[in-house]
């Protein structure tokens, strides 16, 4: 959970009030998945590995 809270961290910092709402939901079996306007723009259990903010701002930007 630390690393998913440093994630938020940074993207809060990162867009600020663009931000409506940003949610943490605590699970199990190493799921970890973004959404975004409820598209799914990544899953750890797709990839196998825990995002960086660097895959997610990515994804989010290439979205709009």
């Amino acid at each position: 959970m630390p690393r998913a809270v440093s994630l938020t961290d940074d993207l809060l910092s990162k867009y600020k009030t663009r931000v409506k709402e940003l949610t943490l939901v605590p699970g199990g079996g190493g799921c970890f998945e973004v959404t975004l306007n409820g598209n799914l723009i990544y899953s750890k259990r797709q990839t196998g590995q825990f995002p960086t903010t660097e895959q997610i701002t990515s994804a989010i930007e290439g979205s709009k």
